[in-house]
């Protein structure tokens, strides 16, 4: 495994209507920034059919631009490219930093409470706990996650829970990081979801964007945890946003007003 990689993305999202838009507003997570581990070279966002309003940093850091569609707009384009220096820190990522409390990623969201299924599994881990360090635990949790709730594109959506997923016994990478960090959370772990991207060993056309975990350990800071891959992040893994869960890191939520339907085309592509 390269300890240092020079990682080059294309990110194309576009949004189709079968009615002209007559206000709909857009918020991107879709700029990374350099953090531990890796250093942004180029990045750029292209909007075609919309016009940026403002950009921010959020409360998790994170760099947001809220984006106005066009009126009568019947599509929307947005172009990310950039080069991502990435060095492979073994999944830490080191001691908490940003406007965000440590104790706020210690806080379940509706996204991440416990239900039955869960809590069986909250349960079986403080078993383990009396017998593993932090550290074995987490990767031992990592695997009982993968091994009870198989990958599974497209049996899920974004409005799934950790709860529902955990019931329906399969998701996709989004469901493993939720159940990773509900159940970290209810050991008294501060745990966060990452979204990014994955340079994918065997292609460079890719389905979507990928999405991890990072739990919080005495000593060590932030360690990552991709559940869907059964690894820690390493130098195939840009980092873009982080949050308490998907919809506080996801690269695109907005709100449209008016009738129609919309449909979501990506065209993702990373390479080395």
């Amino acid at each position: 495994m390269d300890k240092t990689r020079r990682l080059t993305v294309r990110h194309v999202t576009t949004y189709s209507y079968d009615v002209p838009v007559h206000y709909a507003l857009q918020r991107l997570r879709l700029t990374p920034k350099d953090g531990p581990g890796q250093k942004v070279l180029e990045w750029s966002t292209k909007v075609t059919g919309g016009v940026v309003q403002c950009g921010f940093d959020d409360q998790f850091q994170n760099r947001t631009e809220l984006v106005k569609v066009d009126t009568g707009a019947t599509t929307v384009e947005f172009l990310c490219e950039g080069v991502i220096e990435v060095e492979d820190l073994a999944g830490a990522s080191g001691k908490h930093r940003g406007y965000a409390p440590l104790w706020l990623y210690e806080q379940q969201t509706p996204t991440t409470k416990p239900g039955p299924a869960l809590r069986a599994l909250i349960s079986d881990m403080q078993k383990q706990r009396k017998e593993l360090d932090d550290i074995p635990l987490l990767h031992a949790l990592s695997a009982e996650i993968l091994k009870t709730v198989s990958y599974s594109i497209g049996a899920t959506d974004s409005a799934f829970t950790a709860e529902d997923a955990m019931s329906e016994g399969k998701g996709v990478c989004q469901d493993h990081a939720h159940i990773m960090i509900s159940v970290a959370r209810a050991l008294g772990f501060p745990a966060r979801y990452v979204s990014g991207y994955l340079l994918m060993d065997d292609r460079v056309d890719q389905d979507a964007t990928h999405a991890w975990c990072e739990i919080h350990v005495n000593g060590l800071g932030w360690v990552g945890f991709d559940v869907s891959n059964g690894i820690s992040p390493d130098s195939r893994y840009i980092t873009v946003a982080v949050g308490r869960d998907y919809r506080d890191a996801a690269p695109i939520l907005g709100i449209r007003q008016g009738e129609g339907q919309e449909r979501l085309d990506v065209a993702l592509q990373v390479q080395q």
